[in-house]
């Protein structure tokens, strides 16, 4: 430690000694001999803690180990009232080994509906007299529900990876969501000739000249 404690119950214990976990200060051999941090600070008069560390890139660093997918929507649109459905979505994604393609693909379900949300339907503007957004409740966001979520299909591409660990498995948190509202944004261009470049799309910006 940087300062002795007068009877502390750690008093004389090397540094190499005492594990520092949970807020407190307690020797390796012995648990019961304990000081919290903030006592050992408060003692030796320290206002933080400092530790400075290096790191050297490993042999893995040449190598990408993320995840990827590629998304195709479908989409018809009114053309008197610019009303947009999605109809089918396919998202394939490449994530290594697939332990539990039941849970995963549902994963990539979820994804893929905050993703048609993104597009259609979500939008935080803000009063930039106040710096606050507007639509802080749901009854002002809009999100998609059932009627707005048509045909979605998940397919996890085979793919071995002996690099990014023993299992070769990688995440799927949030890749279904990756390139969703710009597969939409491109089937809605592809199907009117017109590019809409914000979010969420509207009418009036889909039908603006």
């Amino acid at each position: 430690m940087a300062q002795k404690i007068e009877k502390s119950p750690l008093a004389a214990a090397k540094l190499d000694n005492v594990v520092f976990a949970e807020g407190k200060i307690w020797h390796k051999h012995d648990q019961s001999r304990e000081v919290s941090v903030a006592d050992a600070m408060r003692a030796g008069k320290a206002d933080r803690i400092e530790r400075e560390a290096s790191a050297e890139p490993n042999g893995h660093g040449k190598y990408s180990h993320y995840s990827h997918p590629v998304v195709f929507a479908e989409v018809k649109i009114d053309e008197e009232l610019g009303v947009i459905r999605v109809t089918r979505v396919v998202d394939a994604v490449a994530a290594g080994r697939i332990l539990n393609p039941k849970v995963a693909g549902s994963q990539i379900l979820g994804a893929v509906v905050g993703g048609i949300g993104m597009a259609l339907h979500e939008e935080t503007p803000a009063d930039h007299s106040f710096g606050r957004f507007m639509t802080h409740n749901l009854a002002d966001y809009h999100v998609p529900v059932s009627a707005d979520v048509h045909a979605i299909d998940v397919i996890f591409v085979d793919e071995k990876d002996d690099e990014i660990n023993p299992l070769g498995v990688k995440g799927v948190g949030e890749i279904g969501i990756v390139g969703t509202a710009a597969a939409v944004a491109n089937a809605v261009f592809h199907a009117t000739g017109k590019r809409v470049r914000d979010r969420p799309i509207t009418l009036d910006k889909l039908m603006r000249d």
